[in-house]
């Protein structure tokens, strides 16, 4: 069963977009001096850049995407870094396909 977290964290345009830029984030984003973008993930700083908000309303965002596992997160020096996980959004798929 999905749960609530998994739910709230889809039911967002942003965090939708999101998810489909980490998809591929070497095409969406540009080379990081720390991390590697597809190894480590992508900055915060980035992905707030990307979305047009501030650095707080970004943090939210992603908060709630790891929160509900869809989101990995690791940390190099001062930044955080986030790639999606892949294992866990393959399983909210097949959740979704077999219907609520």
């Amino acid at each position: 069963m999905l749960d609530v977290d998994v739910l709230k964290a889809l039911a967002n345009e942003k965090r939708l977009a999101i998810l489909e830029w980490l998809r591929d984030p070497v095409r969406h984003f540009p080379p990081q001096r720390d991390g590697d973008l597809v190894d480590d993930g992508v900055c915060s700083v980035f992905i707030a850049d990307k979305l047009g908000v501030s650095q707080p309303t970004a943090s939210e965002h992603l908060k709630l995407l790891t929160a509900a596992g869809l989101l990995r997160a690791r940390r190099i020096r001062q930044w955080t870094f986030y790639h999606r996980d892949e294992e866990r959004i393959a399983e909210v798929k097949l959740m979704l396909q077999d219907g609520l």
